[in-house]
C-alpha cells in the first residue's frame, strides 16, 4: 500500500503494540509514540479469555501463547467460608481452538513487540496536542516537535492524552464494581484453578500463573471503598479461607510490591474525530469482571488494521470501526454491570441465586464473544 503519511499510534502497551504489529503485518507504515523512557521490565499477569486468544492467534502468536501462557481450565466461585457456589469448565466452553490462558504482562508485551522494525516505538515521546489537518492529523510532542500523519490511533489507556485532545476532559467514571483494588503476585497457596471467594462487600481472586505463583486481585463490592494502606487486605479478609489467609500472611512476612489503584471505566459516545480515533482502554476501559481489557484491545487492533490495510482513503475508517465494534463493547459493559450487581447482593441472597445465575451469566457473556471479529 502506498500512503502519503504513516499511522501514528500513541501508547506502547498491549493495545498500542497490538495495532502496531497488525499494521506492519499488512505493510501499512506505522510507528508508536510512548511517553515512558522504556517499557516496564516487570509487572503483573494478564488473564486472556478465548476471544482474546483468537485475536492474538490472528497476529501470529498462537504457538507462543501455548508455550508461555498457563492454561485456565476451570473457574470456581466460593463463599467466604469456602463453600463452592458454582464452577465453569473453561476448556469445554472455549474448546481447543481458543483455550483460555494467563501469562505475565511483560511476556505478552514482548511477544507483541517481537519482529517490529528498529525504531518502530519511539520512547520518551509524550503527546501534548492533536490537530486535524486536510487528509491527516498533526501530533505535537513535549519536545516542541510535531509529526504529520495520515491517521492517529490513541492507544494510551484510561488517562488518554489523545482522548482529552479530541473530546476534552471527562469520559472516566468509577466502576460499579468497586472504586479501587489491590493487585499483586504471591506464592501459590495450593489453588489449582481460577478461584474467587465472595464475602460481605469484598472479593478475593487467585489465578495460578505457573512457576509456583498466583495472580491476586482483591477489591470491595457494590462500589465500596478499598483502603490505600495494605492493612486493609489483612483486615478485610481475616475470616476468609486458609488459601487467602496464607497468601496475606506470606505478604506480611515477605513484603513485596503491591499495586493499589482505582478501578475506572471509560464510556463515551464517540471514539473518533476525522482521522483520529481511540482503541482499547482509551476508548472503553471496563472493570475487570470478565477480563476483557486486553482481549477487546487486541480485537480492536485486528479490526482497525484490516480497515486501514484494505482502504486507500482513510477518511471513513473511524465511523466504520465504530459500526463494527460498538455493539460488542457495549455487550461487555452491560454484562460487567450485571455481574457487579449480582456480586454485591446480600450474602444469603447471592448464595441462593448464583448457583443458577452464575453459569447462565457466564454463557450469556462469553457466548457472543466466540464469534470472530472480521
Amino acid at each position: 500500500m502506498t500512503v502519503e503519511h504513516p499511522v501514528a499510534v500513541v501508547g506502547a502497551g498491549i493495545a498500542g503494540l497490538a495495532v502496531l504489529r497488525a499494521l506492519h503485518q499488512r505493510d501499512v507504515p506505522a510507528f508508536a509514540l510512548e511517553r515512558r523512557s522504556e517499557l516496564p521490565p516487570s509487572g503483573l499477569a494478564v488473564n486472556v479469555p478465548g476471544n482474546g486468544i483468537a485475536a492474538l492467534a490472528s497476529l501470529g502468536l498462537g504457538d507462543d501463547l501455548a508455550e508461555r501462557g498457563a492454561p485456565v481450565r476451570r473457574r470456581e466461585y466460593r463463599n467466604a467460608r469456602g463453600r463452592l457456589l458454582y464452577a465453569i469448565d473453561e476448556d469445554a466452553f472455549w474448546g481447543s481452538a481458543a483455550p483460555r490462558r494467563i501469562m505475565r504482562r511483560r511476556e505478552l508485551l514482548g511477544l507483541l513487540g517481537r519482529d517490529l522494525p528498529d525504531g518502530a516505538v519511539r520512547f520518551g515521546a509524550p503527546v501534548t496536542g492533536v490537530s486535524e489537518r486536510p487528509g491527516g492529523v498533526q501530533v505535537r510532542l513535549a519536545d516542541g516537535t510535531a509529526e504529520e500523519v495520515g491517521f492517529l490511533v490513541g492507544a494510551d489507556g484510561v488517562h488518554s492524552a489523545v482522548r482529552a485532545a479530541l473530546f476534552g476532559p471527562g469520559g472516566r467514571g468509577r466502576a460499579l464494581m468497586s472504586e479501587s483494588s489491590w493487585r499483586f503476585m504471591a506464592p501459590d497457596p495450593g489453588v489449582d484453578c481460577y478461584t474467587v471467594w465472595l464475602g460481605s462487600g469484598r472479593s478475593f481472586l487467585t489465578i495460578p500463573v505457573g512457576d509456583g505463583e498466583v495472580y491476586c486481585f482483591a477489591s470491595a463490592l457494590g462500589g465500596g471503598a478499598v483502603g490505600g494502606d495494605d492493612s486493609w487486605l489483612v483486615e478485610a479478609f481475616a475470616d476468609f479461607p486458609a488459601p487467602v489467609r496464607n497468601i496475606l500472611a506470606h505478604l506480611q512476612a515477605h513484603p513485596t510490591r503491591l499495586y493499589h489503584s482505582p478501578i475506572e471505566e471509560v464510556r463515551i459516545p464517540r471514539w473518533n474525530r476525522g482521522r483520529a480515533m481511540l482503541i482499547g482502554d482509551a476508548a472503553h476501559a471496563t472493570a475487570p469482571v470478565w477480563a476483557q481489557g486486553a482481549s477487546l484491545a487486541v480485537e480492536d487492533a485486528v479490526v482497525l488494521s484490516s480497515l486501514l490495510g484494505t482502504r486507500s482513503d482513510w477518511t471513513g475508517v473511524g465511523a466504520e470501526f465504530d459500526r463494527r465494534r460498538r455493539a460488542r463493547v457495549e455487550h461487555v459493559q452491560r454484562m460487567t454491570d450485571r455481574a457487579s450487581r449480582a456480586a454485591a447482593l446480600p450474602g444469603w441472597l447471592r448464595e441462593l441465586v448464583l448457583p443458577m445465575a452464575g453459569p447462565a451469566g457466564y454463557r450469556a457473556t462469553f457466548g457472543p464473544l466466540r464469534a470472530g471479529v472480521l
